[in-house]
């Protein structure tokens, strides 16, 4: 944290050896860039690269997407910064740029996170969730994919703490039954159907919160993952809803570029 001396001067606030990925760039300069970055203990931070446009930087190969990064960036003040000076980035691992369907898949990772994260919130667990995910996007097996998406949106909404105990009613905190059907959305969070209509079933729930659980320990995202493909199409749904109105829109750009790819 930046810090007055005797003098009345700041010292400079540095990070070095972050791990971080880059989320999105914009154009500064004709020579620079800024980069929104996701770091593992500082959350989302935004940086300048200076020069990282020019054709001999050492940045430029490097400041890829969906690439694990190691970075160094500094500020004069920490506490008034909105950017901060990129100082190095080193590539530390990754699986071969993604792309068609995958990359599109990828981004909207990407645009879900700069939207729903306040800047400087530290999710060091949601950090390695979106690591493990990165890989599923490229399967060739499309319920493995779907599943991974919605594992990585639940594990999104938990972490920003908005989503509902799933084993539980929200109203009455009555556990959920098993064979009953139920809705879940933002205002009422988990409540039951009326017979008929088309929900998760309790049964599912339980096994989500217990999946959720189990995802803060080594094994990751893997139950969640599992949970999710038993109750794909009833989840999306419902997500979807969920995510809509936290964001404050109906529709994603990458979800909306990838839909009018998807038309014949």
């Amino acid at each position: 944290m930046a810090r007055r001396n005797s003098g009345g001067r700041r010292h400079a606030h540095r990070v070095a050896g972050e791990p971080a990925y880059v989320l999105h760039h914009y154009d500064w300069s004709e020579s620079s860039l800024i980069l929104d970055l996701f770091t593992r203990h500082h959350g989302r931070v935004v940086v300048v690269a200076k020069g990282a446009k020019r054709p001999y930087s050492q940045l430029r190969p490097v400041l890829l997407p969906f690439q694990r990064l190691l970075v160094s960036y500094s500020s004069r003040d920490e506490d008034g910064a909105e950017v901060h000076t990129l100082k190095a980035a080193d590539w530390a691992g990754g699986l071969p740029m993604p792309t068609g369907a995958a990359l599109l898949t990828g981004f909207y990772l990407n645009e879900l996170l700069m939207k729903l994260l306040a800047r400087s919130d530290a999710h060091p667990r949601l950090f390695d969730h979106y690591a493990a995910t990165l890989p599923a996007l490229a399967g060739a097996e499309d319920v493995g994919v779907q599943a991974a998406l919605r594992a990585f949106e639940l594990a999104l909404l938990r972490g920003i703490g908005v989503l509902p105990e799933l084993h539980t009613e929200t109203l009455t905190q009555l556990p959920v039954q098993d064979e009953v059907r139920y809705g879940l959305d933002a205002e009422a969070g988990v409540h039951a159907l009326a017979p008929g209509e088309v929900g998760l079933r309790g049964a599912w729930l339980r096994e989500a919160q217990r999946a959720l659980a189990l995802s803060d320990g080594p094994h990751g995202l893997a139950a969640v993952q599992q949970a999710c493909r038993l109750a794909l199409p009833e989840l999306k749904s419902a997500l979807r809803g969920l995510l809509h109105y936290h964001l404050g829109t109906p529709m994603l750009r990458t979800r909306q570029l990838l839909m009018e790819l998807q038309q014949p």
